[in-house]
């Protein structure tokens, strides 16, 4: 049975039940339903934007973006984006779906982390972010209604020490493989998580590097 919240339709094709399911089934309570709500407040910013979307993507876009944090889609060397990336590949390809539109989830999913550059991108991979920057870090908090961000949240409860346990949750998930978080956001979850930890400076890099100038 389709289910609407704040006005968006949930997609209920055979294809996002899958899904549903699968991250149910793989993700703590804490990332599914955050999950749930990066789709609805990507879906919601994408209706006040008028920007024209294929919901059952954006959706698994969505639902797939934090799956890198979690056996057994956590490789040992990739970033976690890249990891959840992958697997929504794979189940995409498993429905037959267009390479193109893969793509597009793949970005969406990969580059989510990476502030500036997915706005300027397709629907799919402007609005997963957007969903993520609304509900991590509350960028354009105030664009939603305050009924709109009730009746999400009714539905996906982000319940207490949510900000917490999102943190954890990104350093569990990057802790074995610290050389990942290089240049992106999850260096500042390492720095506050785990004691020891030293971040890549950039700099440095430059200035070791075996050329002789």
């Amino acid at each position: 049975m389709t289910r609407t919240v704040a006005g968006i339709r949930i997609p209920d094709s055979a294809l996002a039940r899958q899904c549903d399911q699968l991250v149910r089934d793989t993700e703590s309570d804490l990332l599914y339903h955050h999950s749930n709500r990066v789709f609805l407040f990507g879906a919601l910013t994408g209706r006040r934007k008028k920007l024209p979307v294929d919901h059952e993507l954006l959706y698994v876009g969505a639902m797939f973006h934090d799956m890198g944090l979690q056996p057994p889609y956590a490789s040992a060397t990739e970033r976690f984006e890249v990891d959840g990336a992958n697997a929504a590949r794979d189940f995409l390809r498993g429905h037959h779906i267009d390479e193109g539109d893969i793509d597009d989830v793949w970005d969406a999913i990969a580059l989510h982390t990476t502030p500036g550059i997915p706005q300027h991108k397709r629907p799919v991979v402007a609005l997963v972010t957007a969903g993520v920057e609304a509900d991590v870090l509350g960028i354009g908090y105030h664009d939603f209604t305050t009924e709109d961000r009730d009746a999400v949240c009714a539905c996906h409860p982000r319940g207490h020490g949510f900000k917490e346990g999102i943190i954890r949750a990104f350093a569990n998930g990057t802790r074995l493989k610290p050389e990942t978080t290089f240049g992106n956001v999850k260096a500042d979850v390492l720095a506050r998580n785990e004691p020891g930890y030293r971040r890549t400076d950039f700099c440095s890099l430059i200035l070791n590097a075996p050329w002789t100038e």
